[in-house]
């Protein structure tokens, strides 16, 4: 897979892809992120790549001459599955997402900045538009590592159990259930006993009904998606 993220601000997005398991799966060879400086296509002597709105008001936005050429630069290259957009106003980023996404080959991550980007950038360039929750970033970099990161974990090969991911919160509308390691007793606090019975089948059926009761609890609305 390869992630092709586009930013106004490459320093601030790179330390995440380089640590852990994002450092890792790049090493491994699973993925490949590269950084896109939009000012390298900027215009005039300042390299611009943001302007005043038309009619006025508050804040800046992407220009959509730096934007085109240089997404249609990597197009150019090689076949996008998607172009996605990173606002407030997209789709809330969830783990079907991240499912979906880590499927495809090649995908280009805008990261919005100032206002936001001039309609004609999401009106011809853009695929997907995502949004990481109700609320304003000072920039799109932040979310871009967001996603790749839900992204890269799902790739085969990327997590040392590959099981792992299957068993997160979100898979299958529900939350994860409680975790414990040693020791078995903790301050008088025990762990539950049909976790260290060896019984395989009573401990997945705890910890379905345990992820049930805590869905139930903390995010019911997750139950509703399900129907």
């Amino acid at each position: 897979m390869r992630i092709d993220i586009v930013t106004v601000l490459p320093e601030l997005i790179r330390s995440p892809f380089e640590a852990s398991i994002l450092k890792r799966a790049q090493d491994k060879g699973l993925v490949e992120v590269h950084f896109h400086d939009l000012r390298e296509y900027g215009t005039g002597k300042h390299k611009q790549v943001d302007d005043y709105p038309f009619g006025g008001g508050a804040g800046m936005v992407m220009m959509p001459g730096p934007i085109f050429e240089c997404i249609e630069k990597l197009q150019s290259e090689r076949k996008y599955d998607e172009v996605i957009y990173m606002t407030p106003d997209g789709q809330t980023f969830n783990q079907r997402h991240a499912n979906s996404l880590s499927l495809v080959e090649n995908i280009i991550i805008l990261a919005g900045h100032y206002k936001g980007v001039d309609q004609r950038v999401r009106d011809h360039l853009i695929t997907l538009e995502l949004s990481i929750g109700d609320y304003v970033l000072s920039g799109g970099e932040l979310a871009a590592a967001v996603v790749s990161d839900a992204i890269i974990r799902l790739l085969p090969g990327v997590l040392n159990d590959e099981t792992s991911a299957l068993t997160d919160s979100f898979q299958d509308n529900l939350l994860a259930p409680p975790v414990y390691t040693r020791p078995a007793e903790f301050r008088g606090w025990e762990v539950p006993d049909v976790l260290k019975s060896g019984h395989f089948e009573k401990i997945e059926e705890w910890r379905h009904e345990q992820a049930m009761e805590r869905t139930k609890e903390r995010r019911p609305d997750l139950l509703n998606d399900k129907k």
